[in-house]
């Protein structure tokens, strides 16, 4: 679901638009994922978030473990990864970082994706290259349907 120019990725390579928080919990694959990701949709645990100019947002959720899930989303297609064991899609963190994005702009720094997100980042839209697919996203790598609302 990319949110500018009509649902293709930006002719200009220009920024893609901040999602709504219901455009977000559209995206949710039932009621109890809805709410679990309202409840991870503040800042409190979240850490390293961050965004890029071509619409992929990333941070670490503090989870019941000892160590953080990584979670990144390319907005433009969308896809999402998360380190988490949920076979939900996307998952209950995945939609918490998509809803702080979309409430708190300010809590997510600009610039270049942290290794392990840039590395997930750069597969994805390398595999959509080499495809055919769009360049800065696109759902060409994963086989994803684009969603619009």
């Amino acid at each position: 679901m990319l949110l500018s120019h009509g649902g293709e990725p930006s002719p200009t390579g220009g920024p893609v638009a901040r999602w709504s928080v219901e455009q977000v919990l559209a995206l949710a694959p039932d009621d109890a994922s809805r709410k679990a990701g309202t409840r991870l949709g503040a800042a409190g645990p979240w850490t390293n978030t961050g965004r890029d100019a071509a619409g992929a947002v990333w941070g670490l959720c503090k989870g019941s473990g000892s160590t953080p899930y990584r979670t990144v989303v390319d907005t433009t297609g969308p896809a999402y990864s998360c380190s988490c064991p949920s076979r939900k899609f996307p998952c209950k963190h995945a939609l918490g970082l998509l809803l702080l994005r979309a409430s708190d702009d300010a809590a997510f720094r600009p610039g270049e994706p942290a290794d392990w997100a840039a590395a997930w980042i750069e597969g994805r839209r390398g595999r959509a290259a080499e495809k055919g697919g769009p360049a800065p996203g696109g759902d060409a790598a994963r086989g994803l349907s684009l969603i619009h609302i």
